[in-house]
């Protein structure tokens, strides 16, 4: 007999005992996902690519696996969704743009072929900004994404369709990118965790133009469903230029064995990087560090060296990368681009090979600062976000006083992009407009298994809020 739950609200790794035990065919859990997407899709525009009948052909052979006692992988028959500049073979990349083509790809990414390899049911792609050169959630070719907390309210960014399938039981795993914060900032606007692990752990393929900025990882319901991922995903793949070469650990051994006399530094503010930061906030995200001192980890308030100004070192890869990706279009992207990319592309074509190479030797620097830091602390607290969701189709909060670019409004995420740390968002509350807010924990380069063991003792204590459908305000 099946649970008495819908399967669609139910995480990876309770599929996948289901599963083993007879109790929920992989085809009644894809078939319950499908129904979700068709009866939300519409309202939050989280995908902008569906499989439907290549995911019930996919759902029917794990079944079949499983009837046989013989399961593909870790994940066979768990439906996933894959953000829409993540390679899948049989399925277009558009990058959230007008500009690319509406063809199939030939050939998977490395974590969607190490996803697929254990049996996992690819059912589309999820919407992004073009080229997801911002932290918001809307595009020329998709239209608005929406928060399934409030749908008058942007998810966040870059990996904005996955975050709002994530929370609203749209497939279990979903795959992001984080370039300066975009699988965190959108978990910490649309409640879900987002994991951005050690960029060298989880192979990426093809190269980005962004370089190592770009990562890829999942956002989950559960933390234990992101340990799940990570044991598959962050297995080697000879592709990429960068990636660790060593096979990728088992993230659910010792995930429950709690943070207890770690030594955890809380930075509010990252120094004077974030300039304002809301009062809900604030008191949020200061209840929740509280919450691992009752778990006996000790805590001090410390700011990292971050150097003068990060932003400066950040956009010297950025900028250059985002002008590079739409060079091939040339007077097209002009007319049918983002007309906000356009404007911003100016600064990618002033940063000169010197600029860049300064940019590479004061991020070497802002490296050592942190391994110099984390010497001392296991990991770092910070709020994802100095702000709760705001509304829809806009760049910059419309309330005014947050700055000038997106970066100025999520400066919590970037930084640590520059230095390929593992840094997670886990939700910490809501605030009483009732919108989600994120705390982010971030440990060193190859601490990805900390830095998932102290979520998964916070979400322990503080389970997360999830939803079954989108909410009106």
């Amino acid at each position: 007999m099946p649970p008495a739950s819908d399967p669609a609200d139910l995480a990876a790794s309770e599929l996948v005992d289901l599963f083993r035990r007879r109790r929920l065919s992989p085809v009644e859990a894809v078939t319950a996902v499908l129904a979700r997407i068709a009866r939300h899709n519409g309202t939050v525009n989280a995908y902008c690519h569906l499989d439907e009948d290549g995911a019930l052909a996919a759902a029917k052979a794990s079944e079949a696996r499983w009837m046989k006692g013989r399961p593909k992988g870790l994940v066979d028959g768990v439906p996933v969704g894959v953000k829409d500049n993540i390679a899948v073979c049989g399925m277009p990349s558009r990058f959230g743009s007008r500009l690319t083509p509406d063809r199939p790809q030939t050939f998977n990414a490395p974590v969607t072929a190490r996803l697929k390899e254990q049996g996992a049911v690819l059912i589309g792609k999820t919407a992004m900004p073009e080229y997801g050169w911002k932290a918001t959630s809307d595009s020329p070719l998709t239209g608005l994404t929406r928060n399934p907390w409030d749908l008058n309210m942007t998810t966040g960014g870059s990996s904005a369709g996955g975050a709002a399938a994530c929370v609203l039981g749209m497939g279990a795993l979903q795959l992001g990118t984080d370039g300066g914060g975009s699988i965190r900032i959108p978990a910490g606007f649309s409640g879900c965790f987002g994991l951005k692990p050690t960029r060298q752990r989880v192979p990426c393929y093809p190269a980005s133009p962004l370089a190592t900025l770009a990562h890829h990882g999942p956002l989950t319901r559960t933390v234990g469903d992101s340990a799940l991922a990570m044991t598959v995903i962050a297995a080697p793949d000879a592709r990429d230029v960068y990636g660790w070469i060593s096979p990728a650990p088992d993230y659910r051994v010792g995930l429950n064995d709690g943070v207890a006399g770690l030594l955890l530094a809380y930075s509010p503010r990252l120094g004077a990087l974030a300039a304002r930061l809301d009062p809900d906030v604030e008191r949020l995200v200061a209840a929740a560090v509280k919450v691992f001192e009752e778990l006996g980890a000790h805590l001090e308030e410390a700011d990292p060296d971050l150097g003068r100004e990060p932003i400066d070192v950040w956009d010297a890869f950025w900028w250059p990368g985002m002008a590079l990706q739409l060079e091939p279009f040339g007077e097209s992207a002009q007319q049918r681009a983002d007309p906000g990319l356009i404007a911003e592309l100016a600064r990618g074509a002033k940063t000169t090979a010197r600029e860049h190479i300064l940019a590479q030797l004061k991020r070497a620097e802002l490296h050592v600062s942190l391994e110099r830091f984390h010497a001392r602390y296991h990991l770092l607290l910070t709020p994802t976000l100095p702000l709760p969701a705001f509304e829809v189709g806009h760049t910059m909060p419309p309330s005014g006083g947050w700055g000038k670019r997106w970066t100025d409004w999520a400066p919590f995420s970037y930084p640590f992009n520059l230095t390929q740390q593992p840094a997670a968002s886990v939700p910490c509350g809501l605030t009483p407009a009732g919108l989600p807010v994120g705390l982010q924990i971030l440990g060193p380069i190859g601490a990805d298994d900390r830095v998932l063991r102290a979520c998964q003792a916070f979400q322990s204590a503080k389970p997360f809020a999830m939803l079954s459908a989108p909410r009106r305000s």
